[in-house]
């Protein structure tokens, strides 16, 4: 695990030094490195608390229950409409991770004393998500995307609407369908192994990335 964050470090641009610093923040909160969904993630007896995550504009710490932190700074962010639990502090530049840095520390022991009361989120119905409208007019062009959509498990229909729905600009949403169109057809969720050399399946480990 520790080598696989540090490949994605090691890849992760002009965020390095940004990403870099929020990990060592992480550790020394005692949280445990792992790598999931092909991100740094950080647990707590093996819950999920905090990942650590790149974008073109920003790169950010992310909490898993976000939404139960009581968020003194007011400092947190909703991805989207459709995200119900997770949470993100977003930054810029190294000078604003360093400039809170206390806060961020503050954060992540919150999030553990949440994880150890074994709070949980109420999570919307599936039904409940807005559907994308370009997702939408990919159905209507394709009727047995909608129905293999349809028969895939609640989680990954969700799991698929919240990553289509992140892209502020259509063309990305659009492209992201279009992406995982043939994977939604043959029935698989959006981190499933597709190439059968997982170990963890179904989910993908990125075992494919080792083939020579």
């Amino acid at each position: 695990m520790i080598s696989e964050v540090n490949e994605y470090l090691s890849k992760a641009g002009k965020w390095q030094k940004e990403l870099a610093l929020l990990r060592t923040l992480i550790l020394d909160c005692g949280l445990t490195e792992t790598y999931k969904w092909s991100q740094p993630c950080y647990t707590y007896k093996k819950n999920n608390i905090v990942l650590i995550h790149k974008f073109k504009d920003y790169c950010a710490i992310l909490f898993h229950k976000g939404v139960l932190l009581k968020d003194t700074e007011k400092i947190l962010i909703q991805q989207t409409e459709n995200v119900q639990a997770a949470r993100q502090i977003r930054f810029t530049n190294i000078s604003e991770i360093e400039k809170i840095a206390a806060i961020i520390e503050a954060y992540i022991f919150e999030a553990i004393e949440v994880e150890k009361a074994g709070l949980e989120i109420k999570m919307k119905k599936t039904s409940e998500f807005n559907i994308p409208e370009e997702l939408e007019l990919k159905f209507k062009e394709k009727s047995a995307l909608k129905t293999a959509f349809k028969a895939l498990t609640p989680g990954r229909q969700r799991g698929y609407l919240l990553f289509f729905s992140q892209p502020k600009q259509s063309k990305t949403r659009i492209s992201r369908i279009e992406k995982y169109t043939e994977r939604i057809l043959i029935g698989k969720g959006l981190n499933d192994c597709v190439c059968g050399l997982s170990k963890r399946m179904p989910n993908c480990d990125g075992s494919h990335k080792y083939i020579r």
